[in-house]
């Protein structure tokens, strides 16, 4: 089987469509149509319904997509490990975090880790919180910093990460050392947007609270909520990996019941792929990076401790990463 068809097939679906997956895999439009034609003939199965100018798969098709991307990551993984054997001490490495995490860890580290590494290539892939453990599922990346404890990773703890309410000052409600999530009830408030994990954390806490919150604004800028808050136009509620100018600003953990609202930062990994040397590396690297940053003075020192879960048990550091 032409591993070629099978990547053509995934891509389409991914993409949404031949349109878009000719872009990505720089291919013509009939050709790609080719790969899927003869990839169909080989299978004697019919993967997508023609339906006008878009396209949908049968259930045929939903069923082998899963064999297909589990085939393509067995195949990435074989010729990482050759890689690996050859040499390892050089590669690409595939590293998802939110701009967030891009800009107070991953900028000050990778600079340090480069210097040590230089022929290992590192590409950073952004999106949201929510959509990390998508990526990584799909080998889009070989690590992502994610507040998910899926059981399917194996992940190890970088730092804890806090929601906070961010308000002037001089505001009624900034003069705690934390905030009860229900007196913001009736306050106008400036939310990232739902593809943040951050938000998926406020809202849980919101339903609990059994408050419905008044929402201004929802934004994909963090920096764009802290601004606002600045002039007083509302209460912003970011993660506490954000960058929080100093002067005339209070950023104020919030809390549930006295207990804080957040979960902790990891760097994930999924075992059923193969981890180049150089990749566990990187984790124990970076993991001792965000340990001496997280313990540095910050105003999330003044929220009661997160929970530390327990990591699952991890090949990386424990007698080699690599399966």
């Amino acid at each position: 089987m032409d591993l070629r068809h099978l990547r053509a097939f995934v891509t389409i679906v991914d993409a949404g469509g031949f349109g878009r997956a000719v872009a990505r895999l720089n291919l013509s439009q009939p050709a790609l149509s080719r790969q899927i034609r003869a990839l169909e003939t080989e299978l004697d199965v019919q993967l997508f319904d023609r339906i006008g100018r878009r396209i949908q798969l049968t259930a045929e098709g939903e069923d082998l997509l899963r064999r297909a991307r589990g085939l393509l990551t067995d195949a990435d993984s074989l010729g990482e490990r050759a890689r690996a054997l050859k040499g390892g001490r050089a590669g690409v490495l595939r590293v998802g975090a939110t701009p967030q995490a891009m800009e107070t860890l991953l900028a000050g580290f990778l600079p340090r880790y480069r210097r040590g590494h230089p022929g290992i290539d590192v590409h950073l892939v952004e999106d949201g919180g929510v959509r990390l453990a998508t990526r990584l599922e799909r080998s889009d990346v070989h690590l992502a910093l994610t507040a998910s404890t899926d059981a399917r990773f194996r992940w190890r703890l970088l730092a804890p990460l806090y929601v906070l309410a961010v308000l002037p000052k001089s505001h009624r409600l900034g003069r705690g050392a934390t905030l009860e999530i229900g007196e913001l009830a009736d306050e106008p408030l400036l939310l990232p947007r739902r593809d943040f994990a951050s938000r998926e954390w406020f809202d849980a806490a919101c339903q609990i609270a059994h408050m419905r919150p008044r929402v201004l604004l929802e934004s994909g800028a963090p920096s764009t909520l802290v601004a606002l808050a600045r002039v007083a136009y509302g209460i912003a509620i970011v993660p506490s990996n954000v960058r929080i100018p100093r002067g005339g600003l209070r950023a104020v953990p919030l809390v549930q019941r006295g207990a804080p609202i957040g979960r902790w930062l990891s760097l994930a990994w999924d075992p059923r792929r193969f981890l180049a040397p150089y990749a566990e590396q990187f984790v124990e690297e970076l993991v001792a990076y965000a340990h001496r940053a997280s313990a540095k003075p910050g105003s999330t020192r003044r929220a009661p401790p997160l929970p530390r879960p327990k990591e699952p048990a991890s090949d990386v550091s424990r007698g080699g990463g690599s399966k």
